[in-house]
Order: C-alpha cells, then structure tokens, then sequence
C-alpha cells in the first residue's frame, strides 16, 4: 500500500470519511524522511522570518502606521482559519500537489490547474526575492567583515549583483536537489540562528525604548492592536496584502506529506507550530521596533522611504552596536538562503504532481533514483526563478517592491480557492460533528472569503500607479500589470496543456468526486 492509499485496510476500525481512490498516486518520493520538529522547521524556514521583517517591516508601518501590530495579528488570522483547510484535507489525501490535487478533487481540473499554476508562479516571485535580499546582504557583510565600504558597493553594480543572485539560486537548487535529509541538517542550524539572533535584537530593542535612546521612540498602547483604528480601508487592505506575504509558506510543510512520518498528521501539526512561532516573532519584533524608533518617516523610523525596504540594515548599528550588529547581518542573509533553499521544496513537488497527474509534461514526473526528490522539477524551478529576477532587475529598478506586492495577491488566490474546495469537498458531513462543522466548513470558509476580500480589494487598489513602488506601465500600475499578466499566462498556458493532455482535463485521470463514507465497526 502507497502512503497515499487512504481506503481502510483489514483490521482497521474507521470513523468519518476516507476518500474513493479518485486516481490519487504515488511519486516515489523518499518516504519518512523528515519528523514532525524538522518539518515545523521547513515551515518557519520557508518563510524566513527575518527576511520578512526586514522587507516588509518598513513598508508595513507606512500603510498602517503604528496600527502595524494589529495588522500582523489580522494577517495571522485568515491564514490561520486556512491552516485547518490543510490540516483536514491533508488527512485524507496527503498528496505533495496539495492546493492543486485538493482543488481538482473538489472542483475539477480547469480549477485545480490554476490553483496550482497560482503556487507556483507565487513561489517563483518570493524565490527571485529571497535571492536578491541574501545577495544584498552578502555583500553588505561583506563590506562590514572588510571594513571597505567600496566591497559593500559592489551590490550597486547590476552585473555584479545579478551574478552573485545566479550563484546563490544555483547552490540553493542544488541542495535541495540533493533531498530532504540534506535540507533538514542545514535547516535546524540556520533556522536556529535566525531566531537567536533575532530574539537579542528584540530585548535590546526593548532596552533601547525603554531608556529613551532615539526621539522617534514611543510609548507602548494597547490601540496599536485595533485594527479598526487604521486610518483607511484602503490603507488596512495593502497593510494586510503585506503582513499575509510575511506568512506565506507555511504551507512547505504540508508539500512534504508524502516525505513526512505519519504523513496524515504531521504535516498539519507541523503548520500549526510554524505558524504561532511566527506571529509570535512579528508580534515581539514589530512592538519593540516601534517603541524604540517610531512609525514615522523621519530618521530611523521605520517608514521612513529610504530605509523602509530593508529596515534591519539601518537599525542594526543603532540598536546592537558595530560587534553584535553585523549578527543581523548575517541573520537575514542565512535567513534569506535558508528560505531560497527550501522554498524550492513547494515548487518542486508541485510541479512534480501536476506531471505525474499528466496536468504538465510527463517528463517533469521523474523523481531521482538516488536522492528520491524531482529533479527535473528542481533544476527548472531554479532556471525559472534565475530567469524572472534577471529580466526584471534590467527591465524594473523597482522589482523587490513591486513583485512583493504581486505576490500578495496569487497568495490571496491559491489559498482561498482550497479553502473553498475544502468546505466543499466534505460538504456532505459538515453537520455530522461539531467538530467538522468548524474545521471543515467555518474556519475554511471564514478564511476564503477574508482573502478573497483582501483579493478583491488588491486588484482594485493596484491599478493605481501609486501602489507599491509608485511605477507604472502605459499609465497603468506595475504590480497590476505584474500580477494580473502572470495569472492570464497561466490562463494560456493551461489552453496549450489541453491541447497536450485532453484526458487530464477530461476528468479522467484524477477525478473530481466527495470522500466515501465509512462506518465504524
């Protein structure tokens, strides 16, 4: 029996549902590789606190002002509610294509293809990001280490920056080609850094404000945690895109379900895990930021727009002094590299499914014999991303904005529609149980609709040229033009898939269908 093959066996006593086989396969993926610490640990590192904080901190406070700790509490909501969609789904169908295999058992194929299309195009923005953050920060340690500031200013030259990003994306590729037992080692040790080093800056920040060291400081209020007291709706919906982008990737844990022991539970667990050590990290962090320099625009604060992209650089002196400050220097680049490695993860076993499902070329659906992960997969992903952050730092010198801001947006997309697929793929128990009724049904749906709103309201906002970096395409705003061309390529791409795969789209290879119901003995 594959790990996948969720119909009761002889013996087995089962209460509630299990899936009809649905032709739901196995990928030959290296099975019980990764426990439930390491893969919590996958979790957090696939979303790279530090790296979040540092780019998106700033610009947080600029939408929101000092409201920014209630808008981190207000994006760890819906992607709480949408965790329980996962962890429900994931129990009895844990398949490594996740939102694409759940979405086309709930919805059908054309659904499900773009559900997966919206992961991966989201993973490969975040992956050009990460890339160029830990290329920034290397060579602005770089610089520290030397003392030369003219090492530090080699990050300004195009050439040299893109080619120091290509380095990086192509030993990220390759360890995680190599499998999970080498992304695990290197995990626990560069995630454990990240959150020491992380945690000090936090009571020294706290040390700071306290004896009144910058004039920007503030005093703590508990409204800072009203989210009703942010200024404007519009300024509440961008807030939200961005403190939803600092959660993304979680979900790493559930793609590694067929590689996880006990990969009906675990991967679950491991979510829920990541995702309060997270909030708990943005809460920590965004407080004792804001007591120690301010919201504002001016001098260190932390809107102001000369520094409001990459925040822990100018704060990193001035808080933990020249000794300690270049550890956060080090922090966000092992932060940054760790997530460039295992963001590859997602991608990788997303596009292997879709393969092995005839969903994609069938050639993406070999897995290595040696390593057991999909290579081919890997290596494109990485050209992919190689690729996209080339042409878009020649053609934008605005792309770590602008392709943040996008990115909000295909997360709003995928993770809403398997939230709906979730409540509608067991619709036919929801008031069985309590208990199904809240995690299968309300918590999904609460969810979905929350980021469809948060959708909704994006795309609205984004064609304005003023929204994110301010740049705009034939009078219409970057990220639209961004977000919107990359989901109508899907959109086409799809087109010529089923023109290449008629049985997939057909329904006749992984059905569209309700779990079976199973009675206890």
């Amino acid at each position: 029996m594959t790990q996948l093959d969720a119909r009761p066996q002889a013996g087995d006593t089962v209460r509630g549902t299990t899936p009809a086989d649905g032709g739901v396969r196995g990928k030959g993926l290296g099975g019980n590789s990764v426990g439930l610490m390491g893969s919590a640990v996958i979790g957090v590192s696939t979303v790279a606190p530090v790296y979040c904080l540092t780019s998106t901190l700033g610009s947080t406070a600029g939408e929101v002002g000092v409201q920014m700790p209630a808008v981190f509490l207000a994006g760890f909501l819906p992607m709480l509610l949408v965790a329980f969609a996962y962890r429900e789904l994931n129990k009895v169908m844990p398949d490594c294509g996740t939102s694409f295999t759940w979405t086309v058992k709930a919805f059908g194929p054309r659904v499900g293809w773009m559900c997966g299309w919206g992961l991966v195009i989201a993973t490969i923005i975040v992956l050009s990001n990460l890339a160029g953050v830990a290329t920034s920060y290397f060579w602005l340690m770089a610089g520290e280490i030397s003392g030369s500031g003219s090492v530090a200013a080699l990050d300004d030259s195009k050439p040299v920056h893109i080619l120091t990003c290509l380095i990086l994306i192509a030993v990220a590729t390759a360890i995680s080609y190599r499998g999970m037992t080498a992304t695990k080692g290197i995990q626990y040790a560069l995630v454990g850094l990240q959150l020491v080093v992380l945690a000090v800056f936090v009571v020294m920040a706290f040390q700071k404000a306290r004896s009144g060291t910058f004039d920007t400081g503030l005093d703590f209020s508990w409204s800072w945690m009203n989210p009703f007291a942010v200024q404007s709706f519009a300024a509440f919906t961008a807030g939200l895109s961005l403190s939803i982008f600092m959660y993304w990737g979680w979900d790493a844990c559930m793609t590694t379900n067929e590689e996880t022991v006990g990969s009906a539970k675990t991967p679950g667990r491991a979510a829920l895990i990541a995702m309060v050590v997270l909030v708990g990290s943005y809460l920590a962090t965004g407080i004792a930021a804001q007591m120690m320099v301010g919201s504002g625009d001016k001098g260190l604060g932390l809107a102001n727009p000369e520094t409001s992209d990459n925040v822990f650089a100018a704060l990193a002196g001035p808080v933990m002094g020249p000794g300690l400050g270049i550890l956060l220097f080090v922090a966000v680049l092992a932060s940054a590299a760790a997530s460039l490695q295992t963001t590859f993860i997602p991608v990788a076993r997303t596009v292997l499914a879709m393969s092995s499902y005839e969903a994609l070329p069938a050639s993406y659906a070999k897995v290595h014999p040696r390593f057991k992960t999909p290579g081919r997969a890997t290596v494109t992903a990485g050209v992919a991303t190689g690729t996209f952050y080339t042409v878009m730092t020649l053609v934008s010198e605005n792309v770590l904005v602008d392709t943040i801001y996008a990115l909000g947006l295909m997360i709003c997309f995928y993770y809403s529609i398997t939230a709906f697929a979730c409540a509608w793929y067991f619709r036919n128990e929801l008031f069985r149980s309590a208990r199904d009724f809240v995690y299968k049904g309300l918590c999904p749906i609460l969810g979905g609709i929350l980021l469809t709103a948060v959708f909704g309201k994006t795309l609205y906002d984004m064609w304005d040229p003023a929204y994110g970096s301010g740049s705009s395409v034939l009078g219409v705003g970057s990220v639209f033009v961004i977000a919107v061309g990359l989901l109508l390529l899907g959109g086409v791409l799809m087109i010529v898939m089923q023109g290449r795969s008629p049985a997939f789209f057909r329904g006749e290879v992984l059905r569209r269908e309700t779990p079976a119901l199973v009675v206890a003995d």
